[in-house]
């Protein structure tokens, strides 16, 4: 009997989730087991999804594609990673990568691109869109050192970044406590370390420097 690949989507957008079904539904040997609209919750079901791949965005609600990324390869770490964003920076690249990532596609690729992408992933190889730019390509294919992040960036531990996402999306401290199972008391000395952290002195500062960092769109 064939060997069937289980396919997770991650994408908030419904009409992007669709038509990538779509895609994947002309593939040869895959299937979509399940589907998620944030980070969150991609990585509340991914155990019981039990996927080979997932196929997740970075900008996501509740939280980003690099946290979940790193979330899945803690609880399922055989399942396979392919990065489809429109994020092209070395930044972005990097972070994901790092986190555990084994395929990285621009959402200006082709249908065919993309399904050439996800089966070398698959297979096991790494996959980096031909839409990236040729140093960083080359830089990870032969396995460079690692780019430098932005220093005040790297400060911030996994569950800052978290909340700074979710302040940036207008949640209140409550409805963040309430979502990741903390009391409202963390996540005030979260955000107060957050700020310190990154120099800021406000919830609109920390929106601005969370659209900049692609947490959330503009």
């Amino acid at each position: 009997m064939e060997d069937i690949k289980r396919i997770v989507l991650a994408e908030d957008q419904t009409i992007l989730r669709e038509g990538l079904k779509r895609i994947l539904s002309d593939m040869h040997a895959v299937e979509v087991v399940g589907e998620a609209k944030d980070g969150l919750e991609l990585t509340q079901r991914v155990q019981e999804w039990k996927p080979d791949l997932v196929l997740l965005d970075l900008t996501m609600p509740k939280m980003n594609g690099i946290d979940a990324i790193g979330e899945i390869k803690r609880k399922c770490p055989s399942t396979k990673i392919m990065v489809l964003t429109i994020h092209d920076s070395e930044e972005f690249i990097q972070a994901a990568f790092d986190a555990g990532a084994e395929g990285y596609c621009l959402k200006e690729t082709t249908r065919s691109e993309l399904t050439e992408a996800i089966k070398r992933v698959l297979s096991g190889n790494r996959y980096i869109s031909a839409g990236i730019t040729k140093g960083v390509l080359e830089g990870y294919l032969k396995d460079r050192g690692p780019l430098k992040l932005a220093s005040r960036w790297d400060q911030l531990s996994q569950r800052e970044r978290q909340i700074l996402k979710l302040v940036a999306e207008g949640n209140k401290s409550s409805e963040i406590a309430k979502t990741l199972c903390i009391s409202p008391r963390t996540v005030e000395k979260h955000r107060t370390n957050i700020m310190e952290k990154l120099g800021i002195h406000n919830v609109a500062e920390m929106t601005a420097y969370a659209i900049e960092k692609g947490l959330v769109a503009k």
